[in-house]
């Protein structure tokens, strides 16, 4: 069968108008032990934000947790018409990396199509078998084109949140997340020659850009969008450690010295914008993976994690530069973080 990129098919940016956010509504306690009461109501917030310009695609179990969600929503001042509820169950619902990638295909002839990857849970935790189905429940849904990301017969193991696109080709991931064959491994003995071609097959893209290592208390191992961003079709947004005694000094240093030296599609160089880190956050004397670039970019708004930190109105200010036509806005994401992923990892653009 012919490969996505083959048809015609690519992911699309982040920025590009969305129809739909889809997201699953919080169930596991595990994932907030001690702190899942809060939860909801920051999904609340998020939703209330995202249905002031387009609707929102939400994940419910049943019948109950439907009437769960509704009943927040409501309370918080979120239009129930914007929001459209699908009974399609997930074990955690972190629906940036378990859920639906879509793709496009432009000209005479325009489709969205939904690219399945395996997903395993970030090759660290057992329950991932009902995350494993929503694509395919997802396109049965919505009666989208499905293509399943079998290379050299076998799954290819992919998380949205280990890859980020300036939709003209280039995708930036780091070399911690996908190429890694000893701590959480994805795709075993696969060298990074065919992690690239596989890529290039099922998303579209021409050019693969290589980060090193993600930041501290990433229990993904290194996935690219608690770091680096596309912000534009030429720039990133990087982020930034000033002490260098941080745990994420080193690693985000040698990120920056190795964007210098990339080059986009076209040959030219990226533009890199740089964003502060908060202080670290620890929680029962964990590190948790507190970053701004965890943002999200909805139609009317971009979602950006805050972290009750001085430099929350600092990058606040940094994005509001970068993105003239949204309004930037914080959620706050201390006790969300706990979870150890914010709003981006919680998020997943439908494009229009």
């Amino acid at each position: 069968m012919d490969s996505p990129a083959a048809l015609g098919f690519r992911l699309p940016a982040e920025w590009d108008p969305h129809e739909a956010t889809w997201l699953a509504w919080p169930h596991n306690w595990s994932d907030w032990p001690g702190k899942f009461a809060s939860i909801p109501w920051v999904f609340g917030e998020i939703v209330r934000k995202i249905t002031q310009g387009e609707k929102v695609r939400l994940l419910v179990r049943d019948a109950a947790h439907a009437e769960q969600a509704s009943r927040v929503l409501k309370r918080v001042g979120v239009e129930l018409s914007l929001v459209e509820m699908l009974r399609i169950p997930t074990d955690r619902g972190w629906t940036r990396d378990c859920g639906p990638i879509f793709l496009r295909k432009g000209g005479r002839r325009a489709e969205t199509a939904i690219v399945r990857f395996q997903f395993n849970a970030w090759a660290r935790y057992p329950n991932w078998k009902k995350d494993i189905t929503v694509p395919e429940c997802v396109a049965r849904e919505i009666d989208c084109r499905l293509f399943r990301a079998n290379y050299k017969g076998r799954d290819f193991v992919l998380e949205g949140g280990a890859i980020d696109i300036n939709g003209r080709g280039t995708l930036l991931t780091t070399e911690e997340c996908l190429l890694d064959q000893v701590t959480q491994v994805r795709n075993p003995r696969l060298p990074r020659s065919e992690v690239e071609t596989a890529l290039r097959s099922f998303l579209g893209v021409t050019n693969i850009l290589w980060l090193g290592a993600g930041i501290a208390g990433d229990d993904t191992h290194g996935h690219v969008d608690d770091l680096c961003r596309f912000v534009g079709p030429s720039t990133v947004v990087l982020a930034q450690e000033d002490d260098p005694h941080d745990a994420n000094y080193r690693a985000l240093e040698e990120n920056r010295e190795r964007l210098q030296g990339m080059r986009l599609e076209d040959g030219s160089k990226i533009e890199v914008a740089h964003l502060p880190m908060p202080a670290a956050l620890y929680f029962d004397g964990q590190r948790l993976p507190a970053s701004y670039a965890n943002f999200y970019i909805s139609n009317a708004f971009v979602l950006m994690p805050t972290f009750n930190d001085p430099n929350d109105r600092v990058a606040l200010g940094v994005l509001a530069e970068l993105f003239p036509g949204r309004r930037v806005v914080g959620i706050h994401a201390v006790d969300l973080v706990w979870g150890l992923g914010t709003i981006h990892c919680l998020t997943h653009e439908q494009p229009s």
